[in-house]
This record gives C-alpha cells, sequence and structure tokens, in this order.
C-alpha cells in the first residue's frame, strides 16, 4: 500500500479519536457505510450513530425547550450570543454565465472588501463582497469570505446560510466548515460546532482551528451523552404509554365480554319464563288441580274436561 495512503488513514483515525463526532459527518458517509458493512465495533459509533446529522438546516430555529427532567444538564455558555434575526442577505444568480471580465471585477472587489476589513469597515466589507458575489455566484470562497465578516459581526444565522451555499458549491472546501463551526459555537450549538471544525481540519489543518476544536469537543461529547441518557428515558415511557393504553383496551373488551354473557343469561331466562308462563299461572289456580288429580285416579274422567281449555292446555304442556 501506498505509504501516503496509509498516513492520510492514519490521520483521519486520529481525528476521530480526538472528536467521534466526526463519522455522523455527510462527507464521510462512505466510510461509516463500510464500516457498518463489515460489522464496526469501534467504541461509542452505535451511541453517535443515534443522532441524525445537521449541517446548517436548523440555523435560525431556537433549540426546543427542555424538560424538567433534562434541566440538570450544565454547560459553559461563555460567548453564546441570541441568534441574529435580519432579513436573509443577497445571493448570486448561478444561472448566470460569468465571463472572465465579471471573474477579474469579482476579485477586484474581494480585495476591496480585504482592505475594509482590516480597517475595520465590517459594513463596508459584507457589501463589497455581496457585489463580487453577484459578478461570480459560483465562488465558493466569496461566499465563506463574506460568512467570515458576518461572524466577525456576531451574525451566525447569516454566516450559516453563506456556509451553506459554499459546502454546496465546493463539499471539500475548509473555509465553509471552519466559519460555519464558529458560528455555530457562537449560537451555542456545540455538537454542530465539532463536525465543522473537525472537517475542516480534515480538508486543511491549522492551529487555530484545532485550537477551536479542543475547546468544543468536552460540551459536544456532553450533549451526546445527555441525549443519549434522557431519549432513553423518553423511549420507555412512550413504550410504558402504550403498554398501559394495550391493557386499557384489554379491560374494556373483558368487561364487554362479561356483560355479552351476562346480557346472554338473562335472556336465556326470560325466554324460559314466557314459555312457561301460561303452566305457572295454570297451578295457580285450585280448578285445575283438582281436574288433574281426578283424570289421574281415572283417566277416562277426562271426557269432563273437554270443554275447559285452560285445563286442556295444560294438560297438554304437562305431557
Amino acid at each position: 500500500m501506498d505509504p501516503k495512503s496509509v498516513g492520510d488513514l492514519q490521520a483521519l483515525l486520529n481525528q476521530y479519536k480526538q472528536d467521534p463526532t466526526l463519522l455522523r459527518a455527510k462527507q464521510l458517509s462512505f466510510l461509516r457505510d463500510s464500516l457498518e458493512s463489515m460489522g464496526d465495533t469501534i467504541s461509542g459509533f452505535q451511541r453517535i450513530e443515534t443522532f441524525p446529522l445537521r449541517l446548517g438546516k436548523d440555523e435560525g430555529k431556537p433549540p426546543d425547550q427542555a424538560t424538567s427532567e433534562e434541566s440538570d444538564l450544565e454547560i459553559d455558555e461563555d460567548g453564546v450570543i441570541k441568534p441574529d434575526e435580519d432579513d436573509p442577505q443577497e445571493m448570486g444568480d448561478e444561472s448566470i454565465g460569468v465571463t472572465n471580465d465579471m471573474k477579474s471585477n469579482a476579485d477586484q472587489k474581494k480585495e476591496e472588501a480585504c482592505a475594509a476589513l482590516e480597517a475595520g469597515e465590517l459594513q463596508k466589507a459584507i457589501n463589497l463582497y455581496t457585489e463580487a458575489i453577484k459578478l461570480n455566484p459560483q465562488s465558493s470562497l466569496l461566499y465563506a469570505n463574506r460568512a467570515s465578516v458576518f461572524v466577525k459581526m456576531q451574525k451566525p444565522n447569516a454566516a450559516i446560510r453563506d456556509c451553506n451555499k459554499a459546502a454546496e458549491l465546493h463539499p471539500d472546501g475548509a473555509q465553509a466548515y471552519k466559519w460555519r463551526g464558529k458560528a455555530h459555537m457562537l449560537l451555542g450549538h456545540w455538537e454542530e460546532a465539532a463536525e465543522d471544525l473537525a472537517l475542516a481540519c480534515i480538508w486543511d489543518y491549522d492551529e487555530d482551528t484545532n485550537t477551536l476544536l479542543k475547546e468544543v469537543q468536552p460540551r459536544a461529547l456532553k450533549m451526546i451523552e445527555h441525549h443519549t441518557k434522557y431519549k432513553r428515558k423518553r423511549t420507555l415511557k412512550k413504550i410504558q404509554k402504550i403498554q398501559d393504553t394495550l391493557n386499557w383496551i384489554k379491560n374494556i373488551l373483558e368487561e364487554q365480554d362479561k356483560a355479552q354473557r351476562e346480557e346472554n343469561t338473562w335472556q336465556w331466562m326470560t325466554r324460559i319464563w314466557r314459555r312457561y308462563l301460561d303452566f305457572f299461572m295454570a297451578i295457580m289456580d285450585p280448578r285445575i288441580i283438582l281436574a288433574w288429580l281426578d283424570v289421574t285416579w281415572n283417566p277416562d274422567n277426562i271426557s269432563k274436561y273437554r270443554d275447559n281449555h285452560k285445563f286442556m292446555k295444560f294438560i297438554g304442556q304437562v305431557d
């Protein structure tokens, strides 16, 4: 095997040891799938896979309200700011045909933006980068550069929008992940920040990004462990609720079955009562009893009672 390839693989494994959340990255899905197919047993891999990757999709959305049982999570939120709520910045039109002159003009605007940034004129730099993007909307670097200014202005949501676009145009560009990682740090999105900063180190390692990654990692891992713990609790609660519902349904069915049996018994008794009502009414008449004794003593005496319909009906029922 090529020694360089071995070295690259070793570097990737070292990066994974520093940040296990790295395997959740969309760009490394091929590695994750390969490990799964080989029965990967890397410690913590299954735990990490429990949570879906969110590469900027939840930008601008407030975090879910923590339940009372999750309020014990304590993470240092130093440096975290409220999300910016400005209207989305202007993006370039990728459908236009970019000429060489347009690229040259875009480069000129980029240089002017850098000069404005050095002079501390952040809004001017934003305006110049926007003009450059409109001239060359297929340049991922221009979006990443404008995102860096938004981070300095503490507008993380705007920075994330630009970084998403930059990553879409150039998935292997380190600058997009670096600045998006910093933007997520401003929002307190520690898991997303760790993912992006780790990817930035892979594509183009630098000490500044690695230092930020080491700062974010403990918070990201704490969030993962916290989510795992309470996700398990919520799952158990859902299972218990389903079991309670099934028991409730079972009890209702048993009560209905019992009521049906009792109703059937009552209906049977009613039919019997109706069937022998005439018989019971007859034996309550003393004349019928005397006639029955007379006929029992001498069966020929039945001729005396031929016209007594009540007695004849009674004799038929007895028989």
